[in-house]
């Protein structure tokens, strides 16, 4: 029964995950129709796209302080007002200037939420269930990135001249429920105790089954330490180098694999090889399910062969599938479904490794007194890449000088670096409390 609890706590938490898939995945659909309707060149497209991600930057900047402050809970539930309002603005606005401030409200939404839910799961879970459970939160967001793909797919057919305004306003629902249900979740344990509230944080880790409280909660108290003494300390210090160097790095790499290129211009991509747009939108859904597919299997193997081996596996199979979506283009074959093949490998390969380790890897690799600045640290580099690639994808895909076929080059290139990082530089942190990871850190164990 407590499991189920801790399990529905989870859930309800990575309902913010959802909601980043979704509104990651959902942009993907109105691309063609935002150029007619605001007039916009490739450079201004790319830039659309990219103002969320903006957003995003800003909002995993700004979020660790306040959360650190209020709590995570507390966060995720402004999270939820934003995710509504974005939704509401983006579906009504007329005006170009007005639909981006939007999109930029719900990138502040999705960057507060990648910073806060996998932290608040690891928080809340215990170590030799966590690594699945922050996994949920993945799951939430390939989850809400299929639910965007079908959805578009539903409304395109239709044939309603408004159907962008309809992909963009469905987000409201999913976003009230998540601000309601935030409400009957409990608070972070490990925040309680950096706040001196151990009674309730005892009471938490009671109520979600954690058979070690006791234990745990000395743990806690003894890696905290003083909080009100320590609550300002720096990240940037020498003995958080490794945390710090690794936790940027795989960030980067995440989105340097041209997963969100993908994500954004999945219909676009398709479009180029000759598709015409309900059977790109169609075949983007297969990658939607794909990607849902293989973090599921993700789920279920984090915690028994651990990140680093997750990593070095999906690697090998990233690197493949690029290397053939660039030869394809390259000599412009296209006949079939070679192309879709090829991006159903990589989702696989993608979500099997990178997909599920990132949020967990980072929400485990610091210590307590800063692991809010540490998540912060990795979402803000994950979402400046994110910008980067979205804003440029489409400029570079459809230029004559570089081409779908350099750009899936560079990403495959990108991959052959990630395998060598996570072989010879991931800590591996499976079955471990946050607590015994920084032990081992501290001592030089990998």
């Amino acid at each position: 029964m407590k499991q189920a609890t801790l399990i529905r706590i989870t859930l309800i938490a990575a309902l913010g995950g959802f909601l980043f898939g979704f509104d990651t995945a959902v942009i993907s659909g109105t691309t063609s129709a935002l150029e007619t309707v605001f007039a916009l060149s490739k450079w201004r497209l790319g830039f659309t796209v990219a103002t969320a991600l903006i957003g995003t930057i800003i909002g995993s900047i700004f979020v660790g302080a306040p959360g650190d402050k209020y709590g995570r809970r507390m966060m995720l539930i402004i999270m939820a007002v934003l995710y509504t309002v974005s939704a509401l603005g983006s579906a009504l606005s007329q005006q170009w200037y007005f639909f981006l401030f939007f999109r930029f409200i719900g990138g502040l939404a999705v960057g507060g939420a990648s910073v806060m839910s996998p932290m608040y799961i690891a928080e809340i879970a215990p170590a030799k269930i966590r690594g699945k459970l922050v996994a949920l939160q993945q799951f939430n967001v390939v989850t809400g990135i299929l639910i965007a793909f079908l959805s578009n797919y539903l409304i395109a057919k239709t044939g309603v001249d408004t159907s962008w305004r309809w992909m963009l306003g469905v987000e409201t629902f999913p976003a009230v429920l998540f601000f309601f249900l935030l409400f009957t979740i409990p608070r972070s344990p490990r925040w309680l105790m950096m706040h001196n509230k151990q009674e309730e944080a005892e009471k938490v880790l009671k109520s979600t089954g954690n058979p070690r409280y006791k234990e745990v909660l000395s743990e806690i108290e003894e890696s905290i330490g003083n909080y009100k003494e320590n609550s300002k300390e720096a990240l940037f210090q020498k003995k958080y180098s490794l945390p710090i160097i690794t936790t940027i790095l795989i960030a980067m790499f995440n989105q340097l694999s041209g997963i969100n290129a993908i994500m954004y211009y999945a219909p676009r991509i398709f479009e180029m090889t000759g598709l015409g747009e309900n059977a790109a939108l169609l075949q983007s859904v297969a990658i939607g399910v794909t990607n849902m597919l293989f973090t599921i299997l993700a789920l279920f193997t984090i915690d028994r062969f651990g990140r680093k081996k997750l990593l070095i596996v999906g690697s090998f199979g990233m690197i493949f599938f690029l290397g053939m979506i660039a030869r394809a283009f390259y000599l412009e074959s296209f006949n079939g479904y070679s192309v879709l093949l090829y991006l159903i490998g990589f989702i696989a390969f993608f979500a099997y490794s990178q997909g599920a380790v990132i949020w967990v890897f980072i929400s485990e690799i610091f210590p307590n007194r800063v692991r809010a600045k540490g998540q912060v640290l990795g979402s803000t580099t994950h979402w400046i890449m994110a910008a980067a690639i979205s804003w440029t994808f489409p400029v570079a895909a459809n230029s004559e000088v570089i081409g779908g076929g350099h750009s899936f080059a560079f990403f495959a290139i990108m991959m052959v670096l990630h395998l060598i990082f996570a072989w010879k530089f991931i800590p591996e942190t499976k079955g471990k409390t946050l607590e015994q990871i920084q032990t081992d850190i501290s001592s030089g164990k990998k």
